[in-house]
């Protein structure tokens, strides 16, 4: 399998970027952590925009190989850079930009056709617009697309959705979700935001002053300790990426969640479709007995696995449910009421209506990617 593998160290005045990991490409792999752990310094360190030392690959490429002196210089990196403001020219119309981007490509072969990525992005009527006349959504899309026509082998995303308000990311987001989802195009992208995360990631790096945490699926990542120290009580939750099996015609979708099945509120979902579920810790509830007579529909049987201090006040629950694990924050009065310990028998509560789950399109074609870059700043 193609992977992204890099161990480097990069220092910037008194900050000092050690980077350990490894992750399988093609796929979404997002550099998760807080403001100041390195996730720029990363990002342009592998478009080679900054020096480094270590080494670099990319689909069996080297792209830097520091014992060895290999330094690809960034123009033949094959990249496509978005940045978080955009970056396009502001003297030409959006036609312009994207021929830009075009002419980034050189020779390289067309693996995702021009009309594939108007399409995707919805740029056809915005084609004759001047960039001042986008909305910063739409600047964006149009960065995007830029990057695309230059037949990237690799798409690098430094918070492309920071500096637009929480409305216009909704806005931008299910298009990032079709760029995942239509071609097998690799992507890096860098966020703070955990629910950009949850809904784009197929691997995540966690990084937090200057240092990779922890790096896998984003389920596995779920279950991190330093990941929950990272999104915060409110945040933390189990992931689970699970199939739709059927769609009742209330609009309640049915998922299998390890050894049991749960509903859960979704009208678009279609049988067979993948989902991604964000089961938080808040939303889930403890018996230690078989309910009944509840109005909530989701019991799930299992184990409870282990009780992690959380607070003076709250003990984080993991519950086993066959290959699964989900996590529910109980007090420790209640965990001491109900006489809680590893190993006994438990059932889990979860309401339909607190899950949040988004959909993934069925498997694209595996697509050869190409060469190109666009790794300029506006002249």
């Amino acid at each position: 399998m193609s992977s992204l593998e890099v161990q480097l160290t990069a220092v910037r005045g008194p900050f000092q970027l050690q980077a350990r990991f490894s992750a399988p490409l093609p796929g979404v792999v997002a550099l998760y952590g807080p403001s100041g752990a390195g996730k720029s310094t990363l990002v342009n360190a592998i478009a080679g925009l900054s020096a480094a030392i270590g080494s670099i690959r990319v689909g069996g490429l080297t792209w830097l190989d520091s014992a060895r002196g290999i330094d690809v210089p960034a123009e033949h990196r094959r990249i496509g850079y978005v940045f978080q403001d955009a970056r396009l020219f502001p003297h030409l119309d959006v036609r312009g930009n994207l021929a830009y981007g075009e002419r980034r490509a050189r020779a390289a072969p067309q693996v995702i056709e021009r009309k594939e990525i108007l399409d995707l992005l919805g740029l056809d009527p915005l084609l004759a617009r001047r960039v001042h006349q986008l909305s910063g959504g739409e600047r964006q899309r149009v960065a995007l697309g830029r990057a695309l026509l230059a037949q990237p082998s690799l798409l690098l995303l430094d918070e492309p959705l920071a500096s637009i308000d929480a409305a216009r990311r909704e806005d931008v987001l299910p298009y990032l979700e079709r760029l995942r989802d239509a071609f097998a195009l690799p992507m890096l992208y860098v966020s703070h935001q955990y629910e950009e995360v949850l809904r784009l990631a197929t691997h995540v790096v966690l990084l937090q002053d200057g240092r990779t945490l922890a790096s896998d699926t984003p389920a596995r990542i779920s279950r991190e300790p330093a990941l929950r120290a990272l999104v915060g009580q409110d945040g933390v939750g189990a992931v689970l990426d699970v199939q739709v099996g059927r769609v009742e015609p209330s609009g309640l979708a049915s998922v299998r969640v390890g050894s049991g099945e749960v509903r859960l509120s979704h009208p678009s979902a279609a049988p067979g479709d993948r989902l991604r579920l964000h089961v938080l810790a808040r939303d889930v509830i403890i018996a230690t007995e078989p309910p009944h007579s509840l109005s909530v529909r989701n019991v799930l049987a299992g184990t409870l696995a282990e009780l992690v201090d959380e607070s003076a006040e709250d003990v984080l629950a993991l519950v086993a449910v066959g290959d699964e694990q989900l996590m529910a924050r109980i007090t420790r009065a209640a965990v001491a009421e109900l006489g809680l310990r590893a190993g006994m028998p438990v059932w889990a509560l979860v309401k339909a209506a607190s899950l949040r789950g988004h959909v993934y399109s069925r498997p694209a074609a595996i697509r050869e990617a190409g060469a190109g870059a666009d790794t300029s700043t506006p002249e």
